[in-house]
């Protein structure tokens, strides 16, 4: 960094855009070293921030970001507040969009919490502490990010900032799906759903809530009502062109596929708003529709196998898929044993076209689950299947009349009881 400053002028800005990146870099590391603090200065050097955020991003210089919020504590006294927590925060955004910088991030905002907590700029404190959770969610870091929140949502809830309370719980209801506690997760979403509707949500937000709403109707297994707000996200991220609109659109193909309506993927995926998305992710999808038309074992695990990222790597996609994949190994299992009493299993793996060691852990699990009656010889490598055992009437008439005289018994006792007193 040059010890001479420049002066703070839009000639001085200029300058810096058309020099290449590391003399543009400073030249606005110099404009922000003039000590002038009239108004005119203070401008400019928020442009220069901004433009030097920009260009220390664009070079990958994560570590300078997060110095440079160092350096700018003095000049943050010179400016409102409301000024400063959008530096700040373009500057964390910025070191956000640089490639494996999770931990640098997590470390930039615990420092600025607590620069914010001793300036007392609660406002721009509780927006980075919002994020310091997202941040720790995002490293499963659950129980840290849980204790932030907690603390966080009764600190925004006295100060009816609903803005920020909406994002904290949703925040909330991601947190507690990823810890597999659904009726916290559920309760956060409907207090979202409260705070926003008393307000103006941004559409993002909208599509973000409606997002969520779709993943946890899907958990509870009602895909007709996850569908419509999947669609509903995805209309909203498509019209602002966000990356989560792709997203969207494969859990919508999702929902299709598991109340069979597989059939449907093709026509969403080649109509108008589909064919902006097309690639992987959709790819992965029509793998699994088509498999799961045909009723293809063999085609499923193929698609799984092909596209691992997409499906196995995504955990809600994996979640469902591996429920469906269950019922479908079950259901074909079933079928193709029915007209034995005793078979190899080497002979039903080639039936089902998959490996045997996977069709034997299947059967012996089927076997527990008393999904059929039967056992599995290994030794001949043969599966026995048992006639269903019929159970005699007469056992449950029995215990009916059994249960039905202790009433009476109990009945008499009490009128008894009643005489005597």
């Amino acid at each position: 960094m040059s010890t001479s400053y420049l002066p703070a002028t839009t000639d001085s800005i200029a300058q810096a855009l058309e020099a290449k990146t590391p003399e543009g870099i400073s030249i606005l590391y110099r404009v922000l070293e003039n000590p002038s603090s009239s108004p005119e200065s203070l401008r400019i050097k928020e442009q220069a921030i901004t433009h030097l955020s920009e260009l220390l991003r664009q070079e990958n210089r994560a570590e300078e970001l997060r110095s440079l919020l160092t350096q700018l504590r003095p000049f943050f006294s010179l400016i409102p507040k409301a000024k400063t927590a959008k530096i700040v925060r373009g500057i964390i955004d910025a070191v956000a969009k640089i490639p494996d910088t999770s931990d640098l991030q997590i470390s930039l905002c615990k420092e600025m919490v607590e620069w914010t907590r001793a300036e007392k700029r609660t406002f721009l404190r509780q927006r980075v502490e919002a994020r310091l959770a997202a941040l720790l969610m995002e490293s499963k870091e659950y129980s840290e990010a849980l204790t932030l929140l907690s603390v966080l949502i009764k600190e925004v809830r006295r100060l009816d900032d609903k803005l920020l309370l909406v994002d904290i719980d949703l925040l909330e209801s991601k947190l507690h799906f990823s810890l597999r506690n659904l009726p916290k997760a559920k309760a956060a979403l409907t207090a979202a759903r409260t705070a926003a509707n008393a307000i103006y949500v941004p559409p993002a937000q909208q599509g973000t809530i409606d997002l969520q709403s779709g993943i946890l109707h899907a958990e509870e297994k009602d895909y007709k009502t996850a569908y419509s707000y999947f669609f509903e996200a995805f209309e909203a991220f498509n019209a602002l062109e966000d990356p989560r609109a792709v997203f969207s659109l494969k859990y919508m193909l999702l929902c299709k596929i598991m109340v069979s309506q597989a059939d449907d993927v093709k026509g969403i995926i080649s109509s108008k708003a589909g064919l902006q998305y097309v690639g992987p992710e959709l790819d992965a999808m029509k793998a699994v529709a088509d498999a799961h038309s045909k009723r293809s074992l063999m085609l499923f695990e193929t698609a799984l196998q092909n596209f691992k990222p997409q499906l196995e790597e995504d955990p809600i996609v994996h979640r469902h898929l591996s429920s469906l994949y269950d019922t479908l190994l079950e259901q074909n299992l079933c079928r193709l044993i029915e007209p034995f009493s005793r078979v190899e299993i080497d002979h039903i793996a080639e039936l089902i076209e998959l490996p045997m060691s996977h069709v034997e852990k299947k059967l012996s699990q089927m076997i527990l689950d008393k999904k059929f009656a039967g056992t599995l010889d290994q030794g001949a490598g043969c599966l026995i299947i048992f006639d269903d055992p019929k159970t005699d009437a007469i056992y449950p008439s029995t215990l009916e009349t059994i249960t039905n005289m202790g009433k009476v018994v109990d009945s008499l006792f009490v009128r008894s009881a009643k005489v005597m007193a």
